[in-house]
């Protein structure tokens, strides 16, 4: 049937052509409670020795943002999480299940900040330090850079080997595994050292050798599922920190790590994944983010001094055997 005109009488209907793509709104795959969902479970779990990635893969899947779907805008464009060039001559067009990626990587951002917030004094202490006012802030920076460079050095060199052979839910599965294995032989070693918390070394008093001896553990959680925060504090433990304080150093060693993946994804992936979810969206998952990071980072603090990590690694062995469960049976 013609459309009527504005003063009611019919009109005849210009033919038009059948649009050959659907064209999605943007904001349209993120609710409210996605959001809120993967802001607690990314601040709660990003500083905890018990895999972010494990969790986030259990929360993507319950949520259903798994669609391997071409995204399109709201004029029908096509939306690129790598844009067409002489390495990508098709390009790799971005797909819901992309774009929560770089969503979960970019809100990271919040828990950077709560972490930042809760130790400004170390950080205050460090820059200090550069100006020549603070001789043991000068050496927490350098053990954080030297804890730091070694994962950097090895994401970008084995970056695509990483994500060809080592982004399965059986190797995230297998990483859960050998990790709580690891903090397990931790926990053993450090009990036949010294009593729980009774070391008073501080992160500033790490070596060189032994800082760097941390980064080179840090390594290993380029294997999805292994953990950055498990690791460093393994790490710290060999080194002969307490437990709080190897992980006050694997938070502080963790905000250059974060926020450089955080930056990496978001200059890749931003703009089109914001077309997708919207500012109110990642704004909101930020937000909860840095809050939930903020209350356990405080309260993982609180019980390392008392029980140290041994909880965690039969937690990890729990969430193997979810995932098994659930993907791979």
């Amino acid at each position: 049937m013609p459309p009527a005109s504005a003063s009611g009488p019919l009109i005849p209907a210009t033919p038009q052509p059948v649009p050959s793509i659907e064209v999605a709104g943007p904001a349209a795959e993120l609710s409210v409670r996605d959001a809120i969902v993967l802001g607690l479970v990314e601040g709660i779990t990003e500083f905890l020795p018990i895999s972010s990635t494990g969790h986030l893969i259990i929360a993507t899947h319950a949520l259903k943002l798994e669609a391997e779907t071409p995204l399109v805008d709201a004029q029908g464009s096509p939306l690129w999480y790598k844009v067409p060039s002489p390495k990508h001559p098709g390009g790799v067009p971005l797909t819901l299940k992309l774009a929560a990626d770089t969503y979960i990587v970019v809100i990271q951002a919040g828990a950077i900040l709560a972490v930042a917030l809760l130790y400004g004094s170390q950080l205050l202490g460090m820059l200090r330090g550069l100006l020549g006012q603070n001789a043991a802030g000068v050496r927490l920076l350098r053990n954080i850079l030297l804890a730091f460079f070694p994962v950097v050095i090895a994401g970008l060199s084995l970056n695509a080997w990483i994500d060809a052979h080592l982004f399965s839910i059986g190797a995230v599965v297998a990483a859960l595994v050998s990790g709580a294995v690891l903090m397990l032989a931790a926990e053993r070693w450090r009990s036949q050292q010294r009593p729980i918390g009774s070391s008073r070394k501080e992160p500033a008093d790490l070596t060189s050798k032994e800082a760097l001896t941390i980064g080179l553990m840090q390594c290993l959680a380029l294997w999805p599922g292994m953990s950055r925060s498990m690791v460093t504090m393994v790490g710290g433990y060999f080194c002969g920190l307490s437990p709080a304080r190897a992980a006050e150093f694997s938070f502080l060693v963790g905000l250059p790590t974060l926020a450089g993946a955080a930056v990496y994804k978001g200059a890749k992936a931003g703009p089109a994944m914001i077309a997708v979810f919207g500012w109110p969206h990642v704004l909101l998952g930020t937000a909860v983010a840095a809050v939930s990071a903020a209350v356990a980072v405080r309260f993982l603090v609180r019980y390392l001094t008392r029980h140290g990590l041994g909880v965690f690694a039969l937690y990890r062995l729990l969430l193997a055997g979810v995932l098994a469960w659930v993907f791979l049976r």
